[in-house]
């Protein structure tokens, strides 16, 4: 099992070492923080390719009313035309690395990643560097990505299991923060400006809000290459208090399993270190960012979707917290999926979701447990997808599937787990972590992303002992924490189809779960 640094130097009073940098580094880890406040970190692991990132505290969190869908599009703008680069230039470049480059927005970072043969990574960060810093958002340019998100969001409307999610977390955080759309919405598409996109740039993509990452290359060849494409970025004017010391007890949201399909890479990895004011920029809307659960009841009418769907959730807790571990193993206990998709002993046919629901009732096609992870909150909770009642068919509304989604949460509040069926879930949790890092490319993700969240690696065997230490009543103690009836916790629910929600409030209350009376 491979073991990483468990602790990072900080940067020296004057930021200067021998060769002008401030460095740590330990075995197979090392990070650098370059004068300009930028952090360079690699992992020396063999292989044939090499992935570099850029990742950026920055996503459509921190967007205000006037930004709202900027982070979009500057995902949908990424490797086009720069000052120094025509579009063909770059497409051209691009081509020319030999692997693959890529952007992606989420809620709480941005970043920018490429994987090729070693010797194209200058090559890729160059690219990387030019679309951050030299970006020409070109008129004709934005005009086709402007016309390519709209048929985007055509898409992703018409498919309940893409859009519902959004709505999910529209409604738990009134529309705010973290309720704020990923996609830009359609009524504001045309408010997309350049000037606006560079604006945005200007004031999210400070050098104390960015890591640079990389597996497979010498880390002193990237601290150069680092120093000589980026140091032109100047870091905050304003000083900033010291960050507050992290806990031990973090795990990387992004290599938790999930179960909810999703366009997006990801809509569980927490990239956010807005929590660290050291890590904050001196404009508003970084400023104003902290999430407010509001919770809510949202029932969407429609008759044209094969299926009806019914989405159950609760704030969890945030990635800083020490229960993160037991609400993961919670996650895997419930488990789920499709209807045809158990493929199998070890792909979670004995979860909860699986045994209890999928298997007893027919009518419903999907049923699965989710959680979406962020630095001060996350979204804990079940969904299903079944049958409607309709003429011609004997299926379901809302109503009748509320009950058995609240009764699977209100068996970990008042059971205990059986000690071989909690042992199976922690060992498939620490399975799936191990298991993901044998990628390049997310292993080189997991280590930009830690570093931009913890501000240190956090080793593989920390992670797995702190699952070991899950017991059955720490999974009540949770339980009842995030979704018992003392813990004054509300509920969002979010109904797509023919029939309504009905008396959730009772349901919650006839099976003492959180949220009956609000």
């Amino acid at each position: 099992m491979r073991k990483a640094a468990t602790s990072l130097i900080k940067a020296r009073a004057n930021g200067w070492c021998p060769r002008h940098y401030s460095r740590a580094a330990e075995s197979s880890l090392q990070i650098t923080t370059l004068p300009n406040k930028i952090r360079v970190a690699t992992e020396s692991t063999p292989g044939h390719f090499s992935s570099v990132g850029l990742y950026v505290d920055a996503g459509s969190r921190y967007e205000n009313v006037s930004q709202t869908g900027v982070s979009h599009f500057l995902d949908r703008m990424a490797f086009k035309t720069t000052r120094s680069r025509s579009g063909s230039d770059m497409a051209a470049a691009v081509d020319k690395l030999g692997g693959q480059i890529m952007c992606s927005s989420s809620r709480e970072s941005i970043m920018y990643q490429s994987s090729t043969f070693h010797q194209a990574t200058p090559l890729a960060l160059s690219l990387i560097s030019d679309t951050i810093l030299n970006s020409s958002f070109l008129p004709d340019e934005l005009e086709a990505q402007k016309d390519a998100a709209r048929y985007e969001i055509r898409e992703i409307n018409g498919k309940p299991e893409m859009i519902l999610p959004e709505i999910l977390h529209e409604i738990a955080y009134g529309g705010k923060t973290l309720g704020n759309p990923l996609l830009c919405p359609e009524n504001r598409i045309d408010a997309i400006t350049g000037d606006l996109l560079r604006g945005c740039i200007t004031d999210w993509y400070r050098p104390e809000r960015m890591v640079i990452a990389g597996a497979g290359m010498q880390h002193e060849d990237l601290v150069e290459l680092s120093d000589k494409l980026f140091s032109g970025l100047r870091p905050s004017p304003m000083p900033a208090p010291p960050s507050p010391k992290p806990t031990s007890q973090s795990i990387p949201p992004h290599l938790l399993p999930g179960s909810s399909p999703s366009i997006y890479k990801s809509l569980t990895r927490a990239a956010s270190s807005y929590l660290s004011p050291a890590s904050g920029s001196s404009s508003g809307p970084l400023l104003d960012s902290r999430s407010t659960y509001t919770g809510g009841i949202h029932h969407i009418p429609s008759t044209t979707q094969e299926f009806d769907h019914l989405y159950l959730s609760f704030e969890g807790v945030g990635i800083h917290d020490d229960d993160i571990y037991t609400l993961a193993t919670m996650q895997v206990l419930l488990g789920g999926g499709g209807s045809f998709s158990a493929g199998g002993p070890g792909k979670g046919m004995y979860s909860r979701l699986y045994t209890h629901i999928l298997n007893h009732f027919p009518q419903v096609d999907h049923c699965a447990s989710f959680h979406h992870i962020y630095t001060d909150s996350s979204l804990f909770g079940l969904f299903a997808s079944f049958v409607p009642n309709a003429p011609g068919q004997r299926g379901n509304t809302p109503a009748q599937i509320l009950p058995h989604l609240v009764h699977q949460l209100s068996l970990m509040v008042y059971q205990d787990i059986p000690a071989a069926e909690l042992e199976r879930a922690k060992n498939q949790l620490k399975s799936s972590l191990m298991m993901a890092l044998e990628s390049r490319a997310v292993e080189v993700e997991d280590l930009g992303r830690q570093i931009l969240v913890h501000g240190r690696k956090i080793p593989i065997t920390d992670m797995t002992a702190s699952i070991d230490q899950v017991t059955s009543g720490s999974v009540r103690r949770v339980a009842s924490r995030i979704f018992g009836p003392q813990s004054g916790n509300k509920a969002t629910i979010v109904a797509m189809g023919r029939g309504d929600i009905g008396d959730w409030q009772g349901v919650l209350r006839k099976y003492g779960i959180a949220g009956g009376s609000n």
